[in-house]
């Protein structure tokens, strides 16, 4: 019979077998490393930094619309704290629901034009909770080839046929649903793709989904706030209604300077969710200050427009300078000029997005470049696979309406250097 407890022995050879793994991810550049920040320099920004001790402008955010540090924001968290405590003390539906969390579902619904709307803790946690209860055994999902880890993970634990389709490509995505008309009860992408900056030829997959009556989900985290005329996401931007995108998700810790994800849609759609989805059920509510933040947030987001206009310049700015100092970013592909069969087939370039990757190759050269960013004052964090393709590691930029164009030129200038340095290295 074998021990009950491992031997000395035999831990020692499972913590040399871990050390096995951490020695491969150092040879391959791919070992990941947390930075401290240890303060904010500027009151209201989270743009100038401490890190490790120095001080650094960040580049590497999702705080798009500069609100993660707003004052306003602070002010609801903290009054709201004042009366309800830290935290939730139980899951929604024992006793960790609060008035808050109901107005700022009720809010999020009128915001994203869907009947309700459903808090989550995280985005990880909306994608499992809808991927999971939609989907079962004995059918199909099909997944964008780059969409968020979360829906992938969401798809395979739904214990369904599990299928992906290229990148942003629609015509593959309506083969696949030919292919698997009788079964595919899930289409999901993101709306603007966390890593490339692209946005999903929605359009398409939403007409391709409803003729073979499947649910399409869109996880818009990085869309919504800062995409469409009113900045309400990819979902805006195409001109789609409930009926196009049934299952909208969103993230409340990345425009709107939060914590915490929700999944939008009908009533019937909520109910569901909150009956099945065991992301929802069992776990611990979202503290009600961090709801009280969000809702002011939101508020200011409609309210001042001008930070999604700002960070959209800035993003274009961006754009501009790169390419005329030599740096590679990553090209997206057009999408269908078309909103209707009248338009056409045309292409047109996709709008800007604040997520502007610089494409430099292997994990080598990304981790050097962000090094001497680094170095030069910037933090810019290198993105390696497996977050993104084999051979196409990169610097991953992302701009916040709280930089100035001081700083983004800055950064244009300092990687023009960097870039040209390293062609001259290849």
């Amino acid at each position: 019979m074998p021990p009950l407890v491992p031997t000395a022995t035999n831990m020692k050879r499972r913590q040399s077998e871990l050390q096995a793994v951490l020695d491969e991810l150092d040879r391959e550049h791919l070992r990941r490393q947390r930075r401290t920040i240890d303060a904010f320099v500027e009151p209201g920004s989270r743009v100038t930094a401490i890190v490790d001790g120095r001080q650094l402008v960040d580049f590497s955010s999702n705080d798009y619309l500069g609100l993660a540090r707003n004052p306003a924001v602070a002010a609801a968290m903290s009054e709201c704290a004042e009366q309800c405590g830290s935290g939730s003390g139980a899951s929604h539906l024992v006793t960790g629901h609060g008035a808050e969390h109901t107005r700022l579902e009720e809010e999020l619904a009128a915001f994203t034009g869907r009947e309700r709307a459903l808090l989550f803790s995280t985005g990880y946690m909306a994608n499992l909770a809808v991927m999971t209860t939609l989907a079962g055994r004995g059918e199909t999902v099909l997944l964008d080839r780059l969409s968020h880890a979360s829906l992938i993970d969401g798809g395979l634990l739904s214990a369904a046929r599990f299928k992906r389709f290229a990148h942003a490509d629609a015509r593959a995505a309506e083969t696949a649903l030919a292919e698997h008309s009788e079964t595919t009860s899930v289409v999901a992408t993101d709306g603007v793709f966390s890593m490339d900056g692209d946005i999903g030829p929605l359009d398409k997959l939403a007409r391709a989904s409803k003729s073979h009556d499947a649910w399409l989900v869109v996880d818009d985290a990085h869309g919504l706030g800062v995409i469409g005329a009113t900045g309400r996401g990819a979902v805006e931007y195409f001109g789609l209604d409930t009926d196009a995108v049934p299952v909208l998700v969103g993230t409340l810790g990345k425009a709107f300077g939060s914590f915490g994800a929700f999944v939008a849609g009908s009533t019937e759609l909520i109910e569901l969710l909150m009956q099945k989805a065991r992301p929802y059920i069992y776990t611990t509510a979202l503290p009600q200050p961090i709801a009280a933040a969000s809702r002011k947030a939101l508020e200011i987001a409609q309210r001042e427009t001008w930070r999604r206009e700002r960070v959209l310049a800035l993003a274009t700015r961006f754009r501009s300078g790169a390419a005329q100092a030599g740096v590679p970013l990553l090209a997206a592909p057009a999408l269908s000029a078309g909103r209707s069969e009248a338009a056409g087939p045309q292409a047109i370039d996709q709008p800007v997005t604040p997520i502007q990757p610089v494409l430099l190759g292997s994990s080598e050269a990304a981790l050097r470049a962000q090094r001497e960013l680094l170095e030069a004052g910037f933090c810019v964090v290198a993105i390696r696979p497996p977050t993104v393709p084999q051979g196409s590691a990169r610097l991953r930029v992302t701009l916040s309406a709280a930089h100035t164009e001081a700083q983004v030129d800055e950064l244009v200038e300092t990687l023009g250097r960097i870039c040209a340095a390293q062609r001259m290295v290849s």
